[in-house]
């Protein structure tokens, strides 16, 4: 795990292939508004749904938005719950730059 600042946002990258209930215990331990999910292969988008299971279950979906992005990613993942999606890190930026401005 790596804590970085970027664009403003403190960053913490859990890496690659980590279980859905590790995101949100890290999310639940760091007060995380926001959380970004990233998917290279068609095969682990399903994943992203057992994120949103898991923020459920936990209590705090409605307090953390969930943005995916990725080579496999496009407007047919907002099925599994996920509340956004960028085809560029850029465009992700932009989006969480806007729920930031929202939660102040």
């Amino acid at each position: 795990m790596a804590n970085i600042n970027s664009s403003g946002f403190k960053v913490i990258d859990l890496g690659v292939d980590v279980p859905a209930e590790n995101i949100v215990k890290a999310a639940e331990e760091n007060n995380a508004n926001i959380i970004g999910l990233s998917a290279l292969l068609t095969t682990t988008l399903p994943e992203f749904q057992n994120v949103i299971n898991e923020l459920k279950k936990a209590g705090i979906r409605n307090k953390v938005k969930v943005i995916v992005g990725g080579a496999a990613v496009n407007e047919e993942v907002l099925k599994f719950g996920v509340d956004a999606w960028s085809k560029t890190a850029v465009d992700g930026l932009k989006v969480c730059k806007q729920w930031a401005g929202e939660m102040q």
